[in-house]
């Protein structure tokens, strides 16, 4: 989780150096909408994530003592999906402009005509992403997580020094040409490194009928083919935010803001559960599945319910002190955070599902999480619809929120009607406990964020942008030592246990 962290800051850094030279203006537009096309033909081709469904098969192949069966599944696999993905991603490059053109109708010319530039750019990124997620599972198996949290720093840094080198000569291009040699750099090449240093030996290989290449096409297969809302979640928004010119910078900035903490507490958790998960169930272990489950999501719900309790009161602070400075306004800040602050009241639905989601995974189950995100996808994409309609880009937050509940809340009924883990297992008193600190605490914080930003505001003579970095800075470090002593006090005066394991986990009690 620490190393997650870590790679989400400079995850925001990479986001800070985009917004300070492009702002919300075209080039941001283009490039944050350029990524939809390569990540369709990822998820639509290998599911998305090879990771999760490896994870599963290498467990198989290492408990039953035939890791060499395995290592050569996995130059199977990776062989052949190769020329697949190579193959979709040649034909991407070539029907590029007729794809921008038709997704994003509220994109001019010159929009247009830049994103489909930056797309054929970022294209190749995704064979990367796919033999690193092949390598890394490898890792994974062994519980060796440090590389998969590493791995995305760089491929952030490759953006910033892709700019940094090259910004004045190829302008927003260079952002694409560092993204994808920073997705060859940490994504591929860091996890192909230590999966070879592990013993890890890739073969060129094709055969049809091994073992494994029909296992994984098993497993994946309902991924590839259906669609669910965790990852269609950012291309609805960026298909209906593109009729709002600059929509989906700022609600790119607000969602990759949000994705920091979130990654630490859904994304760091469900990584380093699902071997551990897999373990449980193809060792029979059904109680003790089931439990540990049930123990992951009351975790991540209740934390997540606390931090983003304390993330939406410092929602404008937060914003400006990342993102505010170069072509990125005061007031544009002010706009990110209102999107910030709806994304973090789904904090702890998004660290839920991630965790039910990889319970089927472990049990070898694609088809139930398949079926659910899709009719989940269908079921919400008249809701983002009516919702922008409504309410304008902000309906697409609201409508982003009510998705991933209806996603979680699915997940979780069929785990429990196919009794694989009981929704009764839930650790409900504490996340009740964590609710009232969590409002009470964001209350408290919010009450006395705004009386300093009415003075701060009345002192510049109301001057959104003239406020300072160590103004936010300071209001930040305040409002955080507010947010944790009446945290601590609530959750103490009703009964939770968490304040004294975190005071013993820190070393200071």
């Amino acid at each position: 989780m620490v190393s997650t962290f870590l790679s989400s800051l400079f995850g925001l850094l990479r986001n800070t150096y985009i917004a300070w030279h492009f702002g919300r203006g075209t080039e941001a537009d283009a490039f944050n909408a350029a990524f939809v096309l390569p990540d369709m033909i990822s998820y639509f081709l290998v599911g998305g994530a090879a990771s999760i469904t490896f994870v599963t098969i290498l467990t198989r192949f290492r408990d039953s003592g035939r890791e060499e069966e395995g290592q050569r599944s996995l130059s199977v696999i990776l062989t052949t999906m190769c020329l697949v993905l190579g193959s979709a991603l040649l034909l991407a490059e070539i029907l590029a402009p007729y794809y921008i053109h038709w997704l994003f109708k509220g994109f001019d010319a010159r929009k247009a005509a830049l994103c489909v530039h930056l797309t054929r750019i970022l294209l190749p990124a995704q064979l990367c992403f796919f033999a690193g997620g092949v390598f890394g599972s490898v890792l994974l198996v062994r519980k060796q997580f440090t590389v998969q949290a590493v791995a995305p720093l760089i491929y952030n840094l490759g953006t910033i020094i892709g700019g940094v080198l090259l910004i004045h000569r190829l302008g927003v291009s260079s952002l694409a040409l560092g993204t994808t040699a920073g997705a060859f750099c940490g994504p591929f090449l860091l996890n192909a490194f230590f999966a070879h240093r592990a013993g890890t030996r890739y073969r060129p290989i094709l055969d049809w009928h091994d073992e494994g290449l029909r296992e994984w096409v098993r497993l994946s297969l309902p991924l590839i083919i259906g669609v669910s809302l965790i990852t269609a979640d950012a291309w609805i928004i960026s298909i209906f935010a593109s009729s709002t010119d600059g929509a989906i910078s700022l609600m790119t900035y607000a969602k990759r803001l949000f994705t920091a903490p979130m990654a630490v507490l859904a994304q760091a958790a469900g990584v380093a559960s699902m071997p551990f998960f897999a373990n449980l169930w193809s060792s029979e272990k059904r109680y003790e599945f089931a439990m540990n489950v049930a123990d992951s999501v009351s975790r991540v719900i209740s934390l997540g319910l606390l931090v983003a309790s304390g993330l939406i009161a410092m929602a404008i602070p937060l914003v400006e002190l990342v993102f505010r400075g170069g072509r990125f306004s005061g007031l544009d800040s002010r706009a990110c955070a209102a999107y910030f602050a709806v994304f973090c009241l789904s904090m702890f639905l998004w660290s839920a599902q991630s965790i039910y989601a990889r319970a089927f995974y472990a049990a070898g189950n694609t088809f139930l999480p398949m079926v659910a995100g899709t009719a989940v996808t269908l079921v919400s994409i008249p809701v983002y619809a009516a919702l922008y309609h409504g309410m304008g880009a902000m309906g697409l937050a609201v409508a982003s929120d009510l998705g991933i509940a209806l996603q979680t809340v699915v997940l979780g009924a069929l785990l429990h009607q196919r009794r694989m883990v009981s929704l009764a297992s839930l650790d409900y008193a504490e996340i009740g406990r964590c609710l009232l600190a969590g409002v009470a605490s964001g209350a408290v914080v919010w009450v006395v964020f705004s009386w300093l930003l009415g003075m701060a505001e009345h002192a510049l003579g109301r001057n959104p942008a003239a406020s300072s970095r160590w103004m936010d800075l300071a209001i930040l470090i305040a409002g955080t030592v507010l947010w944790v002593a009446v945290t601590k006090w609530v959750l103490e005066k009703a009964g939770s246990v968490l304040p004294r394991v975190a005071m013993k986990r820190l070393g200071l009690a």
